[in-house]
């Protein structure tokens, strides 16, 4: 009876044996221990990179940033129109204008135009003066590309050269008031840069004469622009 008590007992004594925690030994570094301890150590660290590495973000090209209380110097070059009784008195033709801007916020910038230029028709002459300041607004923009709209006040003092029934004079040159409005597009090529395309109508007021009949018109110029800002 004894043995068989022994033998009953015995598997469940096995069991709980297996069933104990193994106590920890660490590692000594030995020479036989100190091949599988380094890879051991390489095996952490490559881990600790891995995790660490954070992939870049893709850079997007969003243009060159516009920069505020910028000053900028250019010229336009292009055509000149005559309407109204400017017409009448001489012909279209190329004309160059001198542009000064300031950037004064990032919508909006302040551009002055000074220009003059002789027409001539036969023997009568149109000669157009002016000094006009207009506020640039940008209300959207692509990239570098950038359409724009302006509109504003400018001194002008046109003078016409007139043939009457007897002979041909100049009127009077005398400095008027007027308005300006147009529009167009900048692409900006760098920081210090910008080209572009404006439309711009220019309609001074009326000139009175003494001895001869008021001189009234508007004229509009669409020119190639380049700016150099500073």
């Amino acid at each position: 009876m004894a043995l068989v008590a022994m033998s009953c007992l015995s598997p469940s004594f096995s069991l709980a044996q297996d069933n104990e925690p193994k106590a920890f030994t660490p590692k000594i570094k030995t020479p036989e221990t100190s091949k599988e301890l380094s890879k051991d150590d390489k095996s952490v660290g490559s881990d600790e990179a891995s995790q660490e590495r954070v992939k870049p973000l893709p850079v997007v090209n969003s243009g060159s940033p516009r920069r505020l209380q910028q000053h900028g110097l250019g010229l336009g070059l292009g055509q000149t129109f005559l309407f109204g009784n400017y017409g009448k008195h001489g012909n279209d033709k190329i004309t160059l204008d001198l542009l000064y801007s300031y950037a004064a916020s990032y919508s909006f910038d302040l551009l002055i135009d000074a220009h003059m230029s002789e027409h001539k028709d036969n023997k009568e002459r149109m000669k157009v003066m002016g000094l006009s300041g207009s506020i640039k607004g940008r209300f959207v923009e692509f990239d570098n590309l950038s359409p724009f709209f302006l509109a504003g006040l400018g001194f002008y003092a046109p003078k016409a050269k007139r043939t009457d029934d007897t002979s041909t004079k100049w009127s009077k040159q005398k400095a008027t008031f007027g308005l300006n409005f147009g529009g167009g597009v900048d692409l900006r090529l760098n920081d210090n840069y910008v080209v572009g395309v404006m439309g711009q109508m220019h309609w001074p007021f009326k000139v009175e004469q003494d001895s001869q009949s008021d001189l009234k018109g508007y004229y509009m110029k669409l020119l190639i622009t380049g700016m150099y800002l500073f």
